[in-house]
């Protein structure tokens, strides 16, 4: 199944790879790991539905899981193959997160859905990715649901960086003049959500809600400053972001969001 052509195009120039070796780039994905590594037992079964080039996969595996991941656009699989390692116990597929029929009911232990929901524009489609992610999860296990939340990018490449228009956005439509609250269509690429619409998004499935994560937190906003901490430093910070990652009042400054829940 292919990937619209924004997609493709985007992710055929994007190094995703290098965004995530930056330290700010990183606190992301050490927080998420944190989160994941707190519910994967030895053995635990993990699928990761939108791999993109492999980078949760790929860490999972070489901790000794056995990883199947499923992935849409072509040229992240064949990074995403280049970067598997010899005696890594990690497949790949190319497919879409709104149809996981390839796999089975009650499959997985851990199932990752870290990247789809950035880029479905209707309540439905994402419904049905959430569904789908859940359909194959176990009973008892837990789901890692990502967002791009629209309050964090608006701060950092709106008002601090310039590199949109926040004017331009609110005449086009894509930001509510009153609320600021985004809309997105398919050539925009990415969706960008609020935690309330995530609320909405959730209220259908029977699950429980084990933690809602402000995975990046400030950390574009504080690009440059966390950039040029040394090692001390930048632990301190990461101490600091993992002891505030959940607090309600600071769920919206962010740029992404992790929503954790048992089925």
């Amino acid at each position: 199944m292919e990937a619209n052509q924004y997609l493709n195009d985007f992710y055929n120039h994007y190094d995703e790879d290098s965004r995530l070796l930056f330290q700010h780039g990183s606190v992301e994905f050490l927080t998420t790991m944190r989160y994941i590594e707190k519910y994967l037992k030895h053995g635990d079964k993990v699928l990761e539905i939108g791999a993109g080039t492999g980078r949760y996969s790929h860490a999972l595996a070489r901790r000794g899981h056995p990883v199947d991941a499923v992935e849409l656009v072509a040229h992240n699989i064949e990074v995403f193959r280049q970067n598997t390692r010899p005696g890594e116990s990690v497949t790949i597929a190319q497919g879409n997160a709104l149809d996981l029929s390839a796999f089975a009911d009650n499959a997985y232990d851990v199932t990752l859905l870290l990247g789809p929901l950035y880029h479905l524009y209707t309540q439905d489609d994402k419904r049905r990715a959430l569904r789908e992610a859940i359909r194959v999860t176990k009973p008892g296990g837990v789901v890692f649901a990502a967002y791009v939340i629209s309050d964090g990018c608006l701060l950092d490449e709106g008002f601090r960086r310039g590199n949109i228009s926040v004017a331009e956005y609110v005449r086009d439509g894509l930001l509510d003049a009153r609320t600021f609250a985004a809309s997105s269509q398919p050539k925009d690429l990415f969706e960008l959500v609020r935690k309330e619409d995530v609320d909405e998004l959730m209220s259908v499935f029977p699950v429980t809600r084990l933690h809602y994560v402000a995975s990046d937190g400030c950390a574009l906003l504080l690009r440059d400053e966390i950039d040029a901490m040394d090692a001390d430093s930048f632990a301190l910070y990461l101490k600091y972001h993992f002891a505030t990652c959940e607090r309600a009042d600071l769920a919206g400054i962010t740029s992404h969001a992790v929503d954790i829940f048992r089925k």
